[in-house]
């Protein structure tokens, strides 16, 4: 499938340790636009994926008893790929629209603060996780609270709650940003590269990738061992490539 992608690296707050909240999504899609612009075209942004042994030991470190159970009981499912939109409810968490169903892909956990969890063992409980995990992170909720329930534990939840911690969360913003489209770039009963297509207020389209990683019986985002939590960050020209689906 074709994308019309251009890539930063420089000046994205995509890239800063620390789980991102709703300022820092669209800081950081407004700084990629304005970079980007800048930039020479045909620049490659995709990030590189787990290779294969890294996949494997990802497999080999899921307990056999919790490889296939989501922890509320959702259904999984032996599909490996997700070619068009599921049909989708969605509902306001923080100022983003979250896809929700919560008998069949998730979330089908929601506790008092509104923290949205468990989600299928599928691909579209990938898709599911992956958006309400940026809808999370537009909301209110502490920053080092979702660090610590949303992230697989290790050196990256670590990088991210110290950052999250010592962070200011201040900064606000009076812009949103909302799902417009996702390729599901890659996808194994371990671990799943989401690739998620935003529209900013203004009109501006950009798009970045979750890495996901199912763990005790949930998918749980990756992040790098320096907290980063999105890779591929870019701007878009257009939707090309994506498959459509969005909430407003």
């Amino acid at each position: 499938m074709s994308q019309s992608k251009e890539s930063t690296t420089e000046g994205n707050s995509f890239t800063r340790p620390g789980f991102i909240v709703a300022a820092a999504l669209v800081l950081a899609l407004v700084a990629a636009a304005i970079v980007i612009f800048l930039l020479p075209k045909g620049q490659s942004d995709a990030g590189p994926l787990p290779d294969a042994a890294e996949s494997a030991s990802a497999a080999a470190s899921v307990s056999p008893a919790r490889a296939d159970k989501s922890i509320c009981g959702l259904p999984s499912s032996s599909d490996t790929a997700l070619g068009k939109a599921p049909q989708s409810k969605w509902e306001l968490v923080g100022r983003m629209a979250a896809p929700t169903e919560p008998t069949t892909s998730g979330p089908g956990l929601t506790d008092a603060s509104g923290f949205r969890s468990c989600f299928a063992h599928s691909p579209t409980g990938a898709l599911y996780s992956a958006a309400n995990a940026v809808a999370l992170g537009s909301s209110a909720q502490d920053e080092v609270k979702l660090a610590e329930r949303l992230l697989v534990p290790g050196p990256g939840r670590d990088a991210a709650i110290t950052a999250a911690t010592t962070r200011s969360s201040s900064a606000e913003s009076s812009q949103s940003a909302q799902i417009r489209g996702f390729i599901m770039k890659s996808y194994s009963p371990t671990e799943a590269d989401v690739d998620l297509a935003f529209q900013l207020q203004n009109g501006a389209l950009a798009h970045s990738v979750l890495s996901l990683r199912w763990v005790d019986g949930d998918w749980k985002v990756k992040a790098s061992d320096e907290g980063q939590i999105f890779t591929g960050t870019a701007q878009l020209t257009d939707l090309s490539g994506f498959i459509a689906w969005s909430g407003v």
